[in-house]
């Protein structure tokens, strides 16, 4: 995939199998920036993305089966950390004896052999997924906490693979066939069964949330496949984050920031107030404790859901009216390491804002552009030059006469940083394609999603 940027104009010309797309982009005009043609090599990363589609529906049932299902994910979470401490007691263990393990656990302890033989292969993979990565991180040498594998404590859901479920279409049911005695469920939901075949169901998950429990069908489709494609607008938008607005682009438009956290906070203290004088340290929590509890967790449930379908239609607004979104690579965890803006970057909620814009970018095969962030508030974009200012002054203003609000002239050079020529990428920690818990579902990244 090769990109040929000019100030004015982007011709993005994206090979894949035998199909050539190209299309113009007209960009706003930048001050100061050289009309030639500057040449930007970019890594296709499309082709190494897997396809796995999500659908998510939530469960109806009776009494003994959500009780079932509280009694399969226990096993997983026993599954899990017993394997986690047979890898502590013996050195050089591996994947492979881990699964052996597996194997010698369901013949000693019949709870175990009850759950089917594909979750119990999946808790597995859970405790050699966090085992590898420490390890990657300790062979890379990465700065810090090298993320050394933890006993799982608060374990929400279970997947089954190929086995141990049968659905049926037709009347929208799914039925679990393991020794848990789970049964047949309900499926409560607005997509229809039938648009997609039984086969490309590679997994089935079911996630228990505060608000109930829910089945995730994660199948082997290319999301692209079953999107009808946009028309091109020939523009482009340039994107910055901050506080004072949620975002502030190109354009000289704003989004003003929600602060769902922060209008629900006092609810949400009060309920967590009740909580906490009803739990009775080192004693079984009484129904009002756990009624309490489940209040409480549904109010951060529900602020959690309201940023989130903030930041998808946000999103797709964006994709659906450009064809090249630039935005800053900001790394967020850092970022909330302030302890005095700690709550209201989370309250913004930017990282899911730019999940989203790459998900639907991939979807909808929009160029989506991470530049970054360095000086792009202290930089005027005409004239380049540096006026450094603390986080307080909120106007820029240059030697040269000019005076903007920072935010808007920040959304400028990011645009202009892309496209002078710049290496896209996507974020590592990021993940819109659903809760995946298992190595051999996929990275939780947008580029592991989807394949040639």
């Amino acid at each position: 995939m090769v990109v040929f940027l000019t100030s004015f104009n982007l011709k993005y010309t994206a090979f894949k199998a035998h199909a050539v797309h190209s299309w113009d982009v007209e960009c706003p005009p930048l001050g100061g920036v050289t009309t030639s043609v500057f040449c930007a090599r970019m890594i296709c990363l499309v082709g190494r993305y897997r396809k796995m589609f999500i659908l998510e529906y939530k469960l109806r049932g009776k009494k003994h089966s959500f009780q079932a299902i509280d009694e399969a994910i226990r096993t997983v979470q026993f599954v899990r950390n017993k394997c986690l401490r047979y890898w502590e007691d013996n050195k050089g263990v591996g994947q492979k004896d881990i699964y052996k393990y597996t194997t010698q656990l369901r013949n000693e302890y019949p709870f175990v052999k009850a759950l089917n033989s594909t979750a119990c292969q999946q808790a597995c993979e859970r405790t050699w997924t966090a085992i590898l990565k420490f390890y990657n991180n300790c062979k890379n040498n990465i700065p810090g906490k090298k993320g050394y594998p933890k006993y799982s404590k608060r374990t929400r859901s279970v997947e089954f693979k190929k086995s141990g479920w049968k659905l049926n279409r037709y009347s929208k049911r799914i039925t679990f066939t393991d020794g848990k005695n789970i049964g047949e469920l309900k499926l409560i939901g607005s997509r229809d069964l039938y648009y997609f075949q039984e086969w490309q169901i590679q997994r089935v998950r079911i996630v228990r949330r505060a608000d109930g429990y829910f089945v995730q069908l994660i199948l082997k489709l290319d999301v692209r496949e079953i999107t009808p494609s946009l028309e091109l607008t020939k523009k482009c938008v340039g994107l910055d984050v901050g506080l004072k607005y949620l975002y502030a682009d190109s354009n000289q438009n704003i989004v003003e920031p929600p602060k769902y956290y922060r209008k629900a906070e006092k609810r949400l203290n009060k309920l967590n107030r009740r909580k906490s004088k009803k739990f009775r340290k080192n004693q079984k929590q009484s129904h009002n404790y756990i009624k309490a509890r489940r209040k409480y967790a549904l109010g951060h449930l529900k602020v959690s859901r309201q940023r989130e379908e903030l930041a998808k239609r946000l999103a797709l607004r964006l994709i659906q009216s450009n064809d090249l979104i630039a935005y800053e690579d900001l790394k967020v965890k850092n970022l909330v390491r302030n302890r005095k803006l700690a709550k209201s970057i989370n309250d913004a909620g930017w990282s899911q804002l730019r999940k989203w814009i790459e998900y639907f970018g991939v979807k909808y095969g929009r160029l989506t552009i991470a530049v970054n962030p360095a000086y792009t508030s202290q930089e005027y974009f005409n004239c380049g030059q540096l006026i450094k200012k603390s986080l307080s002054v909120r106007t820029h203003v240059c030697s040269c006469g000019y005076s903007e609000d920072r935010d808007k002239m920040a959304a400028l050079n990011i645009l202009k940083k892309a496209t002078i020529g710049h290496i896209g990428s996507w974020s590592e920690d990021l993940n819109a394609w659903g809760d995946s818990t298992s190595i051999l579902v996929g990275s939780n990244t947008c580029q592991s999603k989807l394949n040639h």
